[in-house]
């Protein structure tokens, strides 16, 4: 009797390292998997690893940081919404296995480009504006106070949205549906380095100079020129508009190369959920 549960515990067993083991071989075999579980832990370290240090200096920053606060949450929901938006309408044709269907007609690649970006723009402008009106109801406080910079602003972070949802949809196209997350995941790795909630300066020295290549940093670093100064920053915005135009120059190209390939080879009609 002993024996035979002895022999149904060890099969218990081994169905259960069975079991674990497959799901060990599919997370080594995805690197975004892998990735996404030190992610977030070490995102927030970072973030407010920099913010606690920067108040801890700056201690007559909280006294004004109410609406530059504000400010920069509803200005990083335009660039998050504007590189979600692209991706998830992208992944919607995905998880319906739709893209063979969408190439069998006359729909061309850069055809299909504009109207992710133009629901990329309908998104942020559905999920951005009404939290604008409802943080004036509620805290008094308003983004539209920015002025015509907010304009720039806006176009500025939309645009490097667009850019990083080409390239991760091209990156999707290339690795499959293992990479799905990181259209969750990517923007927010920029936010640390974004200069989003404080100042480039309580960077490390070489971590500055990656933070000067990104358009958003550049954002932020006016909004708070403007918040504070009352200066618009307009050389920030003319490097933000030409680190713009590269990134998405690079994401374009990015997507219609991985679309190409994809095609190619056939991965087209073999993608979906």
């Amino acid at each position: 009797m002993n024996r035979v549960g002895d022999s149904a515990t060890a099969g218990s067993l081994g169905r259960i390292w069975a079991m674990l083991l497959r799901y060990l071989y599919l997370l080594r075999s995805s690197w975004p998997r892998t990735l996404e579980l030190v992610y977030w832990p070490t995102l927030q370290m970072l973030i407010w690893g920099f913010m606690s240090q920067f108040l801890y200096v700056n201690s007559n920053y909280v006294f004004r940081a109410f609406g530059v606060l504000l400010a920069a949450v509803m200005l990083w929901d335009v660039l998050f919404r504007g590189q979600l938006g692209l991706s998830i309408s992208f992944l919607e044709e995905m998880w319906a296995r739709n893209l063979g269907n969408l190439f069998v007609t006359p729909l061309r690649p850069f055809e299909w480009v504009a109207a992710l970006l133009s629901m990329s723009l309908t998104r942020v402008l559905v999920g951005v504006v009404p939290a604008a009106v409802l943080a004036i109801a509620l805290y008094h406080y308003s983004i539209f106070s920015l002025g015509l910079p907010l304009i720039a602003f806006f176009c500025v972070l939309l645009v490097m949205g667009w850019a990083l949802g080409l390239a991760i949809c091209g990156l999707i196209l290339r690795q499959g549906m293992g990479a799905e997350s990181l259209a969750w995941l990517a923007v927010f790795t920029l936010s640390p380095v974004s200069a989003v909630y404080y100042p480039v300066a309580i960077l490390p020295h070489w971590l500055q100079h990656i933070a000067w290549a990104l358009p958003s940093t550049y954002v932020f670093e006016g909004m708070r020129a403007v918040l504070f100064q009352k200066v618009v920053r307009a050389d920030y915005l003319f490097t933000a508009g030409v680190l713009d135009l590269v990134l998405l120059s690079v994401g374009v190209w990015a997507f219609f190369l991985a679309l190409r390939d994809a095609r190619r080879r056939g991965a087209l009609l073999q993608m979906g959920e």
